[in-house]
Formats: structure tokens, sequence, C-alpha cells
């Protein structure tokens, strides 16, 4: 880090902020933290597993946080030695690097993959000029959430989903320079540290406060919400840049210290990246943060001269991915998408899974690659004046340019095109959106019939016994997911008088908070249907927490999941467990009865139309019959919530 400039020489360097608009060159020294390429690595490599290989690092979002303190230690620092060397800092210039570094990758990502969807068509089409008008304006996470996109859902395959962090990071690269110039550097440097940490805190608080266990959306996407990580990285820039640039300079207790804690930061954020998954409440309240923090406290190592674990994360392999990072988590998502899309007939799990992820990670290392060469590297050291003359220049230039220029606005002018025809070509309304409207719709205009009373007996009765012949309609609340939504209509008609209760990207972790709310009116049934397991990874105690809620005296069907995810085969077992533990639990196998059926189901392998909903109304039906067909307990005093006695 420069040296502070003496008394007279800052006394002859303009104000901060009279001068910030005027237009300066690069600052004559870049500056660069071993290592910080290797963080850029593992954040990229953790966020592509886990959208590639579902299952495989069920934190592998974490990564994105990971970027978030990189990014607000990383621009700080630029900005508070810009003021060291010249006394000021330049906005207009600031923003323009900001510009060059991510505006011509975009840019491009953008009209190719727009022009690859509209090759495809179908539901990759739906929404796509708002997604296209996010990314143009990096507000990609508000008008998401304005739209009602879950980041959890799979009901609709957005192309640009992953934009919603460059959207977070961008709005802090507009504000937080101008915050920093016209408040912060006007305070004495405690107070600035003190108020950027009160700032993490507020980030972080919020994110608990709003976060909801039906769909944590809200509070991930929100940059007032998911700040914080860019807050930890300012103020480790602010409390370094006192730190010393020398290692004899540094006490051998602070070298020490930071020599072990760097390294065991680093493997706890790669433990947390394998078992820490993203639905859990932890998350939300506290597990962000702790990531942040494990995240400076690697970077301050990196910090200390000589560190081992600096030379670690130096190696080729790391600078190689580090430095195409950014190209690497634009392609990935996008292409994913894409290939799914291409290849309808192929599961998401097992071989077939792990052949779309490598298909997509193929061509995503070879699009970030050339993304790098030949549009980011010109463009990031030349400026756009200078390419474009270049562009120009090469219309007259020797043969090989002329040919390589002639193909460069041949391929502008066939994405562009290509673009501007899949913007137009917007369905609407996507496949399995169609169907869950449907299904919004059958809920909303049946009118079902007041539900049995099925309170507990009153003292001195007999216990109910079941009836051989399977539920009515009016027994039955059914509480799920879009699944569910999209064969209401199918439910509705099989069970007459059915109470669904079902949302878009409904977790297990909900059901208690619907079941209490069914109790509290008075309105849950002698039959619940559960159909929660399909939006992530469950866990037993909750479907035994539901199961001591409605009581000894109500039935309970579970049902288990159709979906090419991760965490598919350990929901099912789970499911299957719970259900052959107890008599008055039944498991409606929709798993094993799709299997037959896939070709007809919708390209996400997880929604359908009327064969679908056929086949999951039959698997619940199915099960009802069997609790109907359960032989009456010789001692009606037996508690029917009990372990099957078999």
């Amino acid at each position: 880090m420069t040296a502070p400039r003496s008394p007279a020489a800052n006394a002859r360097q303009p104000r901060a902020s009279s001068a910030a608009w005027r237009a300066e060159p690069e600052l004559p020294t870049p500056f660069r933290v071993a290592g910080l390429d290797g963080i850029r690595a593992i954040a990229v490599t953790l966020v592509i597993l886990y959208h590639l290989t579902p299952g495989t690092t069920v934190g592998g979002y974490l990564g994105v946080d990971l970027f978030f303190v990189v990014s607000g230690f990383l621009i700080t620092t630029l900005l508070l030695r810009e003021r060291s060397t010249t006394g000021r800092i330049n906005l207009r210039a600031f923003w323009t690097r900001r510009a060059r570094r991510l505006l011509p990758a975009l840019a491009v990502l953008v009209l190719a993959c727009c022009t690859a969807a509209w090759a495809i068509g179908g539901d990759v089409l739906v929404g796509l000029g708002l997604q296209v008008l996010g990314a143009a304006t990096f507000s990609s996470n508000w008008l998401l959430l304005a739209a009602g996109s879950s980041y959890f859902g799979d009901s609709l395959p957005e192309l640009f989903r992953n934009l919603w962090s460059l959207a977070v990071e961008e709005q802090f690269y507009l504000l937080w320079p101008l915050l920093l110039v016209l408040v912060l550097l006007r305070i004495p440097r405690w107070a600035r540290i003190a108020g950027v940490a009160a700032l993490a805190t507020a980030s972080a608080l919020a994110m608990a406060a709003l976060w909801t266990p039906a769909d944590a959306t809200r509070v991930y996407y929100g940059t007032d919400t998911h700040a914080f990580g860019l807050a930890i990285g300012a103020v480790l820039a602010m409390l370094a840049s006192s730190w010393p640039t020398r290692a004899l300079e540094w006490p051998r207790r602070a070298r020490r210290l930071l020599g072990v804690a760097g390294p065991v930061a680093l493997l706890a954020l790669l433990g947390l990246a394998v078992l820490m998954p993203g639905d859990a409440a932890v998350v939300f309240r506290g597990g962000l943060v702790i990531v942040a923090v494990l995240t400076a406290v690697v970077i301050a190592t990196l910090l200390v001269p000589g560190a081992p674990l600096a030379r670690l994360l130096e190696l080729g392999a790391f600078r190689w991915v580090g430095r195409r990072s950014y190209g690497l988590y634009l392609w990935h998502w996008p292409v994913f998408v894409l290939v799914v899309s291409a290849l309808p007939g192929w599961r998401r799990d097992g071989l077939p899974g792990w052949a779309l992820g490598g298909i997509a990670l193929a061509i995503t290392v070879l699009a970030a690659a050339l993304s790098y060469r030949f549009v980011e590297q010109p463009l990031r050291r030349l400026g756009f004046s200078a390419v474009a003359r270049r562009i120009r220049d090469g219309w007259h230039a020797t043969a090989p340019r002329v040919v390589a220029t002639s193909a460069a606005a041949v391929l502008l002018l066939a994405t562009g095109t290509g673009a501007v025809v899949a913007l137009s070509s917007d369905p609407g309304v996507g496949q399995t959106q169609a169907q869950v409207e449907a299904g919004r719709h059958a809920i909303h205009d049946a009118a079902a019939p007041p539900p049995v009373p099925s309170g507990p007996p009153v003292p001195g009765s007999p216990s109910p016994i079941p009836s051989p012949a399977p539920a009515a309609g009016d027994q039955v609340t059914a509480i799920g997911d879009s699944v569910m939504l999209a064969a209401a209509p199918q439910l509705e008609a099989a069970l007459p008088g059915v109470a669904i209760d079902a949302i878009v990207s409904r977790h297990l972790g909900s059901a208690p908070e619907v079941v209490q709310a069914e109790l509290n009116a008075g309105t849950l049934r002698r039959i619940i249907v559960v159909g929660l397991a399909t939006n992530g990874p469950i866990d037993r105690s909750t479907l035994e927490q539901v199961r001591a809620m409605i009581g000894p005296h109500r039935e309970l069907v579970v049902v288990n999941v159709q979906a090419p995810r991760g965490w598919t085969d350990g929901n099912n077992a789970i499911l299957s467990s719970f259900a052959q533990s107890y008599r008055n639990v039944e498991l409606a196998n929709w798993h094993d009865a799709a299997q037959p059926i896939l070709g007809d189901l919708n390209r996400d392998q997880i929604h359908f139309g009327p064969t679908g909903a056929r086949v999951f109304t039959d698997s619940i039906e199915g099960a009802l019959q069997r609790l109907a067909e359960l032989p009456p307990l010789r001692d009606e005093r037996t508690d029917l919530s009990l372990p099957a006695p078999f």
C-alpha cells in the first residue's frame, strides 16, 4: 500500500469532493493481493458445483457470499488507495473502469444466450424481456422479486436468474463510492469503521427479521438484507489500510495467529459448503454472516506478506480459474438452463444428470475462456475507444484481420437479430405456470362442503374406527407445493370436496405453521395429505412435529418425490421410513408411479399435464385406500399414533 503523503503535499491537492467528477488516468500502480484469485476460484467452483451437480455441495451457494466479501474489500481498498495517492477519488474514472470490466462480457452473454433460447423455444423464452431489462440496468434482484420469482423454485427456467448477485454488486459499486466520498471520508477513521460495521449489522439483522420459512427469496435477493458481506469486506479494507506492507514489520504473534486462522477459516468455509443446505433457518439467521466473517479472515491472512496460504492459492490452476471467475459465473447458469431445455428427455439425476452438468461445464469453460481472451481483456486494457478504433482499422488491415473483423461483425449481427426475435417470441406463460394457474383456479372455484368434525373424541366415547371404504374428499386436507397445484383439477375431480392448500416453492419446513393455522381455524380434517418434499432436503423431525400436532385420531398421508435433484433419494427414504413407523401414516408413492411416464412430464421432470396429474392423484387415492383397509384395533384405547406393531 502507498505510504501517506506529507501534509505539504496533501495541502496542494484539491479536496476529494470538489474534484471527484474530473476524469483521471488509471492508478499508476495496480493493486493486487496474492491469493485473491484463489479465493475467487474457490467461490466460483462452489457455485458451479451447486448448480450443475445438485446435491454434491448442498451449501455451494455460499460462493456468492465469498464474492461479496472479496468485492467489498477490493473496491474499498482501491478507492482508499486512490485517495491516499492522489488526494481525491475520481468517481467518473471509477465507474468507467467498472463498466469496462463488467459490461462487455455481460453483453456477449445476453446476445448469445437469447439467440440460443430462441432456437430452443418453449418455457426458456418466458419472461425473457424482464430478465434482459434487469441485466441491462443491474436491477435483476428487484425485478425478479417484483415478478414473484423464487430463487428456490423450479417452475420456470429463468435464463438469467444468476444475475441477481451481479445486480447487488453493481448497486454497491454505484452507491458505495458516493457514501465514501460524501460522508465517510469526512469523519474520523474509528467512526468510519464503526459506521460501516453498523451497516453490516443492520443488514444481517434485517435478513434474520424478514426471513420466512415459506420462501427466503426476499431476504436472499434484497440488496438491503444481503449487503453485509460487502460491508464486512469494506470494514476489512479500512482496517487493513494501516497494516504493514513488509513481513518484518508485522508482530510475530499476529503473523502466527493469522497463519493458523486463515487455513482454519478456509476449511470451515469448505465444510459449510458441503454441510449447510440453503433452506435451513440458520443460513439466514447468522449462517451467511459467519461465512462472510470467515472469508474476511482468509483475506486478512493473505495480506501478510509471504503467507503460506497465499502461496497455495497462487498455484496455476487457482489463478487461471480466478481470473476467469467472472465469465465462469456469468455463463454457467444460462448454459445449464439451455442444455436442460434442449435435452428434455434426459433425467437430471444419476448418470444422465452428471452428463448434463458435464456438457454445461464444457461449454461454460470454453465460453468464459473466449470471452476473457477476446472481449474482457482487450476492453479492460485498452478501453472502449481504442477497441472501436482497432475494429474500424481492421477493415483496412491484413487479410487475416479483415476476416476476423468480418466474422465478428456477422456474429454480432446474427446474435443481435436472434436476441430481438427471442424477446418478441415470449409466449407469456410457461407450461408449468399454466398448469399451476389452472390448479389455483380449480381450488378457488371449488365449492367445498364444510369439513366433517374431527376434533378429539368426547371422554368416554369410543375411538373412531377406520371405514373400509376410502375417505371422501370432504374428509381430506391436502397441503402441498406447485406439484400439488398442477394436480389440483384432477384431485378435485377424484375427491370432490377435498380442501387443497398449495403454494409454489413451499417446503416441508412450513408444514407445522400451515397445520397450526388449520387447527386454530377448526378446519383441519380427519385425513391430512402432505406433499412438500420437492423443494429441498427434509428433516424427519418436521414430520414427527406434524404427526404430533394432528393428534392420534387423525391419519396422515405423505407424498414422496419425483424430481431430478440430489436430495430426492434421501427425502424419499425418510418419508418411507416414517410411513412404516406409524400405523396411521401411509405413503403415496408418486416417485415409483411416475417412472413409466417420465416422458409425459414437463421438461423439468417434476411438473406435469393431465397424464401426470392422473397418476399423481392415483397414488394418493391408493394411499387413502390402504388406510381404509387397515383392520380395526382390538383394543380401542390403543393410540393410533404409536409405532406399528409389525
